[in-house]
């Protein structure tokens, strides 16, 4: 079986789990049970569809876009938060599509951040930007984003100038987003890089009497003498040039000899695939996955589509000892857990109140657990996707009592949203296939909420010591049935919620829980 052979048999409820786990912010109830059935094809299909521009975010102060207007420098700092509470209520609403989870590998991998740039106009731009070429072409992303105005504040390219040429930027265009550090590229080429790159300047910058944000290029700022790179790209020479046009023929050069080496395909396809699979990368998945995969990614002209077709489709990818390989990073598990339980941010236009309530409770536990969106830590993203450990990186001391936490604020109901509980475990429970039965009930449980199945040790455990509490299994049937039978009886309802709050709330704080 080659690894990136298709996997064409119908999918289990728990392979569409998994792959909505992983190619999305997790699955809710009703997508797990409209999917399972349908093969990885299909659900692909529906993952890769295009999806229309989002409604930019709102001023809660005045129910009015505020990115289309001047910089309000003494309202800043909540306006960049409101950004980002957009964009977590984006995740929370997304529908069956890769989008939002690839616009977050994006902005781990294009990297900017918002403590840098410091225009929450610029962040938005930028997200959007992210998004418009999330499923599209490489080349053609990568020359918008060298274009873009936070990338150019944030990588020092508008003080790239002819004769003091400033190499942040093509530095780290060959180092982290295209040919990698194994890519063999020279401190000449970044030189030479650089002196490409002159002449690229932002407009606008945290203007507060001008809306209009945009780049360009200013000719007279441009090296126009031939650039030489190294034998790692073949001694090209970059003809120098002048003119309006010189900015992007030059980088349209540059960017078209660092994708015609082959190591750059294999750089993007290694990275999706710590994303989306798994971060260790033995000999036999680089020769017979990652090598196929950059192939497919060179013939398709660097189209992102076909890629992430075949590696969602492929055998490898619904290896069963793959399961669990992924820690949840902070998004994962916040806005994952509230999508499975069915919380939906409200539309602006209707409730913008309960819709920055929402988004202020996603932003507030992803940064609390040390993700903090559109404002990655460093160039090279967020530290869980580049130091030792990789995912392992998401679980510290500090984070694992906070993620805990999150878990009990959901299963105490003491938390509201829009002025409801989370978590309605009794109406959940009477979804299952028999609630009566403790041991079914943990099984289904368990299954539909844990990437890793449980051995049986631990299952009767969830269920003698955690959900009964030592009582006798068919005490719980006659307690369930007497609540079936007497909803509205308030003891009968509190002897059942006891015992499936403690159960929800250990499962909460799992190891298990914790991976994808």
């Amino acid at each position: 079986m080659a690894l990136l052979d298709a996997y064409i048999t119908p999918l289990t409820a728990y392979q569409v789990a998994h792959l909505l786990r992983r190619a999305t912010f997790g699955p809710t109830s009703d997508q797990l049970k409209n999917l399972t059935g349908q093969t990885a094809a299909q659900i692909v299909a529906k993952l890769l569809t295009d999806q229309p521009a989002p409604a930019p975010p709102l001023d809660p102060a005045t129910s009015k876009p505020f990115i289309d207007q001047p910089f309000d420098s003494v309202n800043t700092a909540k306006l960049n938060v409101y950004v980002k509470m957009w964009w977590g209520n984006l995740m929370l609403n997304q529908s069956v599509s890769l989008l939002e989870k690839m616009t977050l590998f994006w902005s781990n991998h294009f990297v900017t951040n918002s403590l840098t740039v410091k225009d929450y106009r610029y962040m938005y731009r930028y997200n959007t930007l992210l998004r418009q070429y999330a499923l599209g072409n490489f080349k053609s992303f990568a020359v918008a984003i060298t274009q873009d105005p936070a990338m150019l504040r944030f990588l020092n390219g508008d003080q790239n100038i002819v004769g003091t040429a400033n190499e942040n930027y093509g530095r780290e265009l060959q180092e982290l987003f295209t040919i990698g550090r194994n890519g063999g590229y020279t401190e000449d080429d970044v030189r030479s890089a650089a002196k490409v790159l002159t002449g690229w300047v932002d407009t606008g910058y945290r203007d507060t009497t001008n809306a209009a944000i945009s780049s360009s290029f200013k000719s007279t700022r441009h090296d126009t003498t031939d650039k030489t790179f190294s034998a790692t790209y073949q001694n090209t020479v970059i003809k120098g040039r002048s003119g309006a046009t010189a900015g992007l023929d030059e980088l349209n050069d540059l960017l078209a000899m660092i994708l015609r080496q082959a190591e750059t395909s294999r750089n993007i396809c290694r990275k999706l695939y710590r994303w989306f699979i798994n971060a260790d990368i033995p000999e036999a998945v680089e020769t017979n996955f990652i090598q196929p995969l950059a192939e497919l990614f060179h013939k398709s002209n660097f189209d992102i589509k076909p890629v992430l077709n075949a590696l969602f489709q492929s055998q490898h990818f619904f290896d069963q000892s793959l399961r669990g390989a992924v820690i949840k990073s902070p998004t994962d598990l916040v806005v994952g857990t509230l999508r499975f339980w069915g919380v939906q941010a409200p539309a602006p236009t209707q409730n913008i109140s309960g819709y920055y309530q929402i988004g202020n409770y996603i932003y507030a536990r992803v940064l609390e657990q040390q993700q903090d969106l559109l404002n990655p830590p460093t160039v090279f993203g967020w530290t869980a996707y580049y130091q030792t450990g990789y995912y392992q990186q998401w679980i510290n001391s500090n984070t694992l009592g906070l993620r805990g936490y999150f878990g009990d604020a959901l299963t105490t109901n003491a938390l509201k949203l829009t002025g409801k509980p989370v978590i309605d475990i009794l109406t959940y429970v009477k979804t299952l296939s028999d609630p009566s039965d403790a041991a079914k009930l943990v099984n289904d449980l368990t299954t539909q909420l844990l990437a890793l199945p449980l051995d049986q040790t631990q299952k009767d455990f969830l269920t003698d010591t955690i959900l009964l509490n030592s009582i006798p299994r068919y005490e719980w049937t006659s307690e369930w049935n007497d609540y079936a039978n007497a909803s509205t009886d308030d003891a009968k309802k509190q002897a059942v919620q006891i015992k499936l709050t403690a159960l929800l709330q250990y499962i909460f704080r799992m190891a298990e829980y914790q991976v994808i």
